[in-house]
């Protein structure tokens, strides 16, 4: 199997596994009628302070979660495929901070879902393609922008029954972890040896080669050649004068 293929199933596991995990919460939920929405997050309750971990694994309704469902499966797969080094931290990050944040400040109502989660990975993803100036992650930007550009209105008060103080929270909370993981995970091209390359923040260039398999390619397209090292000269002769 190709290697970008096995890095591709590799980067689908974990959102698979999460979308897996919420929808089966939800069907529990509607089919043995738990009301799991009063285990969401309700600001500046004791009791509420479970939401802080519970809440994004919790859906209001088939719209909510269909909503959902896709941008977690994309964001997560971009987040694990081209920063494989901190997607576990960009994720536990962008799951407690949001919620903590409206726990605190939040509107006296139960908050549940991902969206928190969703907005922290989308705005991560776009400030991090832009601030590490490398051609597929700025398309990568660009595409977030495209697809979920409208999501910019989820952190107004607009509509009501929206969390939009867990949409602003996890905004902030994305570009300020783009900015904190800036010199970790994947950066630009550089000029190395004799070729264009790829470098990942406190690692080697064989490690960084081996873990971005498509930078072994030159921008122009050709094969990345290895630095021809000069010949060794001929061990010198002892003439004795035998």
């Amino acid at each position: 199997m190709d290697i970008a293929v096995k890095r591709l199933i590799i980067s689908l596991f974990f959102p698979g596994l999460f979308l897996v995990l919420i929808w089966l919460l939800f069907i529990i939920d509607a089919t043995l009628d738990l009301d799991l929405v009063f285990h969401g997050l309700y600001p500046r309750k004791w009791s509420g302070l479970q939401g802080i971990l519970f809440s994004p694994l919790i859906h209001g309704g088939i719209r909510h979660i269909f909503a959902n469902s896709m941008p977690l499966l994309v964001l997560g797969l971009l987040l694990f495929y081209f920063y494989q080094p901190v997607a576990f931290q960009v994720s536990a990050f962008s799951w407690i901070v949001p919620g903590l944040v409206v726990w605190l400040v939040g509107r006296s109502s139960y908050h549940v879902g991902a969206s928190g989660l969703i907005y922290s990975l989308a705005a991560f993803l776009f400030l991090s393609g832009l601030i590490r100036k490398h051609l597929g992650l700025m398309a990568v930007s660009l595409l977030l922008v495209i697809n979920y550009g409208t999501m910019i209105w989820g952190v107004f008060p607009i509509e009501d029954g929206v969390s939009w103080e867990s949409h602003l929270a996890g905004m902030i909370t994305g570009l300020v972890l783009a900015w904190v993981f800036r010199r970790k995970g994947p950066r630009g091209f550089e000029t190395y040896g004799q070729g264009l390359g790829y470098r990942l923040g406190d690692q080697s260039d064989e490690e960084a080669a081996s873990q971005l398999p498509w930078d072994e390619y030159e921008v122009e397209g050709e094969r990345k050649k290895e630095p021809q090292q000069p010949p060794e000269p001929p061990a010198s002769l002892n003439h004795s004068g035998e």
